[in-house]
C-alpha cells in the first residue's frame, strides 16, 4: 500500500489528473455493469449496455496504466503534459459518447442514421486517432530517449508501448472495416467484421500495464538487475507470442477458444509463462524493500 501511495505522491500534476480520471472512468464501467445485471439486459449485440461497461473499464485501466508507465520516460515536461493531456481528453470522450449512445439505445459505432449519430461515430473515430498519435509520441520517446536507469524497466515500458500500438492499430482496422461495410448499406456486416478482431485488440491493449508492473514488482526483490532483466525478457517473449497467435487467429477468423489443439496449446503455454513470471516475481519480494523514482522519470532500486 505504501508503494502505491508513493506512485500518487510522486506523480506529476498531469499524471495525477490521469489517475483520477482513469478511476472515474473505471467506476463508470462498474456502475454500468451493475445496471446491466440489475435490469437483466443482454450482454450481446451493438445495442447492449455491455459497451458502456467494457469502454469504462478498459479506458479507465488503460489511461492509468499509460500515465504510470510513461512516468518513467525521460520526456520534456511540456511534451509529456501535452501527450498525456490529449490521451486523457480522448479517453473521456470515447467513454462518454459510447455510454451516451448505450443509454439512447442506439449503436455507438458505424451508426450514420441521424446527424447526431453521424457526429458521434466520427468523433469516436477522431478520438481513436488522437489516442494513436499520443501513443506513437510516447513510443518514439521510449525508443529514442535514455529512459529509466534499470534495463528491466526500460525494456518493459518499451515493449508495453509497442504492443499497445498493435492494439490501437487493430482498433483502427476494426473501425475502417466497419465504416466501409456500414457505408455500403450493411451495418450488420460492419459489426461482424469489426468484432472478429476484438480478441487481438483486447489481448494487446493491456501489455502496457502487465509488463511494466512486472518490472516494478521485481524492483522489490532481492535479485540483481541482471536477473530481473532475464525475467522481463521471458515475459516480453511470452506476451509477443500470445499476441502473435491471437493476431493470426483474429485475422483468419478463427475463434481463439475453438482453435486447433496445437495452436491452442501454444497460446495457453504463452499465457501460463506470462502469468508464471508474475508469480515468480511476487515470490521473490523482500520484506521491507523500498522503491522510489528520481527526478526526470528514472527509476532507482532499494
Amino acid at each position: 500500500m505504501n508503494a502505491l501511495t508513493r506512485i500518487w505522491q510522486d506523480g506529476r500534476r498531469a499524471e495525477r489528473i490521469a489517475y483520477a480520471v482513469g478511476a472515474v472512468l473505471f467506476l463508470s464501467g462498474v456502475a454500468h455493469a451493475i445496471v446491466l445485471i440489475a435490469t437483466g439486459g443482454s450482454w450481446l449485440g451493438p445495442l447492449s449496455m455491455r459497451k458502456a461497461v467494457t469502454f469504462g473499464l478498459s479506458f479507465g485501466l488503460t489511461l492509468a496504466s499509460v500515465a504510470w508507465a510513461t512516468s518513467f520516460l525521460t520526456v520534456r515536461p511540456r511534451l509529456r503534459t501535452t501527450l498525456l493531456g490529449a490521451f486523457t481528453a480522448a479517453s473521456v470522450a470515447e467513454v462518454v459518447l459510447v455510454s451516451t449512445q448505450a443509454w439512447r439505445g442506439v449503436p455507438s459505432h458505424f451508426n450514420f442514421e441521424t446527424s447526431f449519430d453521424n457526429a458521434v461515430s466520427m468523433t469516436l473515430a477522431a478520438g481513436g486517432g488522437v489516442i494513436i498519435l499520443t501513443v506513437i509520441g510516447f513510443t518514439a520517446a521510449a525508443l529514442v530517449e535514455p529512459g529509466p536507469d534499470a534495463p528491466s524497466v526500460r525494456l518493459a515500458v518499451r515493449a508495453g508501448l509497442v504492443v499497445l500500438l498493435v492494439a490501437l492499430a487493430t482498433g483502427a482496422v476494426m473501425i475502417g472495416r466497419g465504416v466501409v461495410a456500414a457505408r455500403g448499406g450493411d451495418p450488420q456486416l460492419a459489426y461482424t467484421t469489426a468484432g472478429a478482431l476484438k480478441p487481438l485488440h483486447a489481448v494487446a491493449m493491456h501489455a502496457i500495464l502487465v509488463l511494466p508492473a512486472l518490472a516494478w514488482v521485481l524492483r522489490f526483490t532481492r535479485w540483481p538487475e541482471a536477473h530481473r532483466l532475464r525475467v522481463v525478457r521471458v515475459a516480453v517473449a511470452a506476451d509477443l507470442v500470445l499476441t502473435a497467435v491471437i493476431g493470426v487467429e483474429s485475422f483468419t477468423g478463427v475463434d481463439p477458444l475453438a482453435a486447433p489443439l496445437p495452436v491452442l496449446a501454444v497460446s495457453a503455454l504463452a499465457a501460463a509463462v506470462l502469468a508464471g513470471t508474475g508469480l515468480y516475481a511476487l515470490s521473490g519480494i523482500e520484506p521491507g524493500s523500498r522503491f522510489a523514482r528520481v527526478p526526470g522519470g528514472k527509476a532507482r532500486g532499494r
